[in-house]
C-alpha cells in the first residue's frame, strides 16, 4: 500500500493511493486506514414473544386470584379491557406455534412478526387452521 504523495506543479493538487475505510460514527463519516471490526448484531427477544408470555402472566394473575377480572388487569396496568383481550387472545395460539413465538429473536431493532398477524393467525380457528396460517404467514413474509 503506496501511500506516497505525489505533487502535479501544474494544478497543486495532490493525489493519495492506498486503501481507506468510511467508517460513520453518529452523524460523521470519518476514513481509516485499517477496516473496522465487524458488527456484532443485537439480539433481544421479539416484541410478540414478550406480549404472549405477558399474556400468560396476566391468565396467571387471574386464576390465581391476584387479579379479580381483565378489567381488573387493565386498571392496574393502565391499559384499555380492549387491550388485555388483544394480549389474552395471544393464548389462543396452539402449543407448538406458541414455542415458535416465544423462540421469535429481534435482530438489529427488526421484528419478525407483528402482533397483528400473530392475532389473525389466533383468530384463525382451530389449532389445524392456525398452524396453516402460521406456514402462510411464515412463508409469505
Amino acid at each position: 500500500m503506496s501511500k506516497q504523495p505525489t505533487s502535479r506543479p501544474d494544478d497543486g493538487e495532490r493525489v493519495i493511493t492506498g486503501t481507506l475505510h468510511r467508517v460513520s460514527r453518529s452523524h460523521e463519516k470519518t476514513f481509516v486506514e485499517e477496516p473496522p471490526a465487524p458488527r456484532v448484531p443485537v439480539r433481544r427477544p421479539a416484541r410478540v414473544a414478550i406480549a404472549l408470555a405477558l399474556a400468560h402472566k396476566i391468565e396467571e394473575a387471574i386464576q390465581r386470584g391476584v387479579a379479580r377480572d381483565r378489567a381488573d388487569v387493565a386498571r392496574r396496568m393502565g391499559l384499555t379491557r380492549a387491550r388485555i383481550t388483544q394480549l389474552l387472545d395471544l393464548a389462543l395460539l396452539a402449543p407448538d406455534l406458541q414455542d415458535q413465538v416465544l423462540a421469535l429473536e429481534s435482530v438489529d431493532g427488526i421484528e419478525p412478526k407483528s402482533e397483528r398477524t400473530l392475532r389473525s393467525v389466533a383468530y384463525a380457528g382451530p389449532w389445524a387452521q392456525q398452524r396453516v396460517q402460521w406456514a402462510s404467514a411464515v412463508n409469505g413474509a
